[in-house]
């Protein structure tokens, strides 16, 4: 203990000496009288109401850490054993010496408190600050921002003035008009009340009234414009994630254009260059707005249109295999086609918070197109059939790994991308991240219910509650 404290003094009393702060402790008193100096020595008295609190319990925490120190060793002159613990730990009985009844040495056995000596669990829930709600459990701090916890904080129910129907669904595929050779699609971006279940609501960042927004589809080498409309209370923009296109219709607010204002629209235009599955998401506030609902999901078809073709190479290098002419006879044929976006969703005492890794900001939800099982789809197959599962990780925080029940699954493309015959592999489980896109093949070998589901456990249940064995991202394939 000797050498302990005479360490800890070497260490500290730089600082006690310094003029930072001053110690003064009398024998016949408990009390320790502190003061910090000014810039010119002159010794300025520190009370208990000093804006510098904080500061001076640390310091007080040092002083009488050591002066207790000290007292210790005064106390118990002989050379600590080998096994003697921190101060602060409780010794072994065979040290001898006084110890302080905080934390045990490693080893000691811990007694489990009674259940009836236990305190009561104590209950949280949202909180206000100013007109913001903030989750239960999020860290805030003097320094947090107002900015920060605006994008922390839940929807204002004030604003969502739309409610869809409790049975809508999301990823309805939208239709363009032709106008003069272009494809145009027109979305509508604003705040809605959405079902996730059947007895859960929350509020939404919608595209055209649902949850994931609405499905563009159109093949490589068309002519596409999207008109968006912004109706949200704050500026937004559109990324259409994985495409390549001109730098100005990335859609990324305040780096390749400014975020559509509230009321506004915006057009992009660009030429398909690519074939597979990609999509489209809010890349302002992203963190935000992404994991409040707004995406979608693009699919890419191949093209055997001589106009587009003849577009392609004119608009695309030679050799570059990104934008190779996708052949329809190099795409895996199946019976049944099923696309899945993934995400998470935080909902609180009838508030909806966007869902981050952080702190009181983790989810309590899990959807598959908008929906929680058991309120998601069922894909209906007979034995022998085969479906395609395009994967989409539209979710913000985890990597999700997706697995199948019932056999294998055949991986054919990755990211947009379709992989060469002998590049594609067999797997039951695919880690799909957020912004990451997997195409596989399952075929319906047995009849059954076969589960389709993330295997991460927590991810398969609603706020913590199984519902018809399960919940989240989760959902049936029959096969008959």
């Amino acid at each position: 203990m000797v050498a302990l404290t005479t360490g800890l003094h070497e260490v500290y009393a730089p600082f006690l000496a310094s003029g930072v702060v001053a110690c003064a402790a009398s024998p016949s008193s408990d009390r320790t009288s502190l003061a910090r100096h000014d810039s010119h020595g002159k010794e300025v008295p520190v009370t208990s109401s000093s804006r510098h609190a904080p500061v001076q319990h640390v310091r007080l925490f040092l002083i009488t850490f050591l002066g207790l120190a000290g007292s210790m060793s005064a106390a118990t002159p002989a050379p600590a054993a080998p096994n003697a613990s921190m101060p602060g730990m409780t010794m072994p009985p065979a040290g001898g010496g006084r110890t302080l009844p905080s934390m045990s040495a490693p080893g000691t056995p811990v007694k489990r408190v009674p259940l009836d000596q236990l305190p009561e669990a104590t209950l949280s829930g949202p909180t206000r600050m100013g007109s913001l709600v903030m989750p239960p459990g999020m860290i805030m701090t003097a320094s947090t921002s107002m900015d920060a916890m605006k994008d922390m904080a839940a929807v204002d129910p004030a604003n969502v003035k739309a409610t869809a129907s409790p049975g809508a669904r999301g990823d309805r595929p939208l239709a363009p008009t032709t106008v003069k050779g272009v494809k145009e699609f027109r979305l509508t971006i604003g705040l809605t009340t959405w079902n996730i279940l059947p007895t859960r609501q929350v509020d939404a960042y919608a595209v055209n009234g649902q949850v994931p927004g609405p499905r563009l589809r159109f093949e490589q080498g068309d002519r596409i414009r999207v008109i968006v409309k912004n109706t949200l209370p704050e500026g937004t923009s559109i990324h259409w994630h994985g495409l390549i296109l001109g730098n100005r219709m990335d859609g990324v607010g305040d780096v390749t254009q400014k975020p559509i204002a509230p009321g506004a629209s915006l057009t992009y235009d660009f030429t398909a260059v690519q074939a597979g599955t990609f999509y489209y998401h809010s890349h302002t506030q992203s963190d935000r707005q992404q994991g409040l609902g707004l995406y979608g999901a693009l699919i890419i078809d191949p093209t055997t249109n001589p106009a587009n073709i003849r577009r392609l190479k004119a608009l695309t290098r030679p050799g570059d295999a990104a934008t190779a002419l996708a052949r329809v006879s190099d795409q895996p044929r199946t019976d049944k086609e099923y696309v899945l976006q993934l995400q998470e969703w935080l909902w609180r005492d009838g508030y909806t918070f966007p869902a981050m890794m952080m702190e009181g900001a983790l989810p309590n939800y899990f959807t598959i197109n908008g929906k929680a099982y058991p309120s998601t789809d069922v894909i209906r197959l007979k034995v022998g059939q085969t479906v395609k599962l395009r994967f989409i990780g539209s979710n913000n925080n985890f990597v999700h790994p997706m697995h199948v029940h019932g056999g294998p699954f055949e991986v054919v493309a990755r990211d947009g991308e379709t992989l060469k015959a002998s590049a594609r592999f067999l797997a039951d489980t695919v880690n799909v991240g957020p912004g990451q896109r997997y195409d596989v093949i399952w075929t319906a070998r047995t009849p059954g219910t076969w589960l389709l589901h993330c295997h991460i456990p927590h991810h398969t249940v609603n706020d913590n509650v199984e519902e018809q064995g399960g919940g989240g991202l989760m959902m049936k394939i029959i096969v008959e």
